[in-house]
């Protein structure tokens, strides 16, 4: 068994206010999880509206297949054109892992 993760920092576009924030943060979660079919949610800087955590999770059989998923994620985050993409952390357990 494979689990890997992506923590997305990113900076918002336009964004005033905390109400704004959740109009283009609560999108990409849900797209992640609806295309990817991985566990995503905001995981941090919550009170600030102008950034955001996004964090993914997944787990698999197969460790080349957890790769290419969060590789397409990255992408897939990447090309937003409402955020910008300041960092990613990738983290990758699989079974020598104690």
């Amino acid at each position: 068994m494979y689990a890997g993760t992506l923590s997305f920092d990113l900076l918002l576009g336009d964004v005033r206010s905390l109400k704004e924030k959740r109009s283009v943060v609560r999108p990409i979660v849900a797209e992640l999880h609806r295309k990817y079919a991985v566990s995503v949610a905001e995981v941090g800087d919550q009170d600030l509206y102008r950034r955001v955590t996004i964090g993914v999770a997944a787990v698999s059989g197969d460790a080349g297949h957890l790769t290419d998923l969060l590789d397409r994620c990255e992408r897939w985050v990447a090309a937003r054109p409402e955020v910008e993409l300041l960092s990613v952390r990738r983290r990758f357990h699989g079974d020598h892992d104690d």
